[in-house]
């Protein structure tokens, strides 16, 4: 186990990737860690159709990236924002976050 930034320890996610992505990966996740900040934004002012654009993208793009995690806590969030579900759509935030502190991304050879 290693540590993780607010000293807990976390488990850490391997994932497997097409080489031909290499170049597309950092940028996906990247910006994966920019929707963390357009999500807390939306919880807090209750922007459901931010959240829940947010959900469908990541449900589609996770995918074809190789990062299915990504496409299932979309696909949650979509849901979630569908029924309106601030605690839901508030889990589904962490688990992304907690997601991208613990992803090892590995392209295969």
């Amino acid at each position: 186990m290693t540590p993780s930034s607010n000293g807990n320890h976390s488990r850490r996610i391997t994932v497997l990737i097409d080489p031909d992505l290499e170049q597309l990966v950092p940028g996906f996740l990247e910006n994966r860690r920019k929707d963390v900040a357009a999500l807390t934004n939306a919880i807090q002012t209750r922007d459901v159709k931010t959240a829940r654009l947010l959900g469908h993208r990541m449900k589609g793009d996770g995918g074809g990236y190789g990062f299915q995690e990504i496409s299932q806590i979309g696909e949650g969030l979509e849901q979630a924002a569908i029924k309106e579900d601030w605690k839901l759509i508030a889990v589904k935030t962490e688990a992304l976050m907690a997601f991208l502190d613990q992803v090892d991304v590995v392209f295969r050879r």
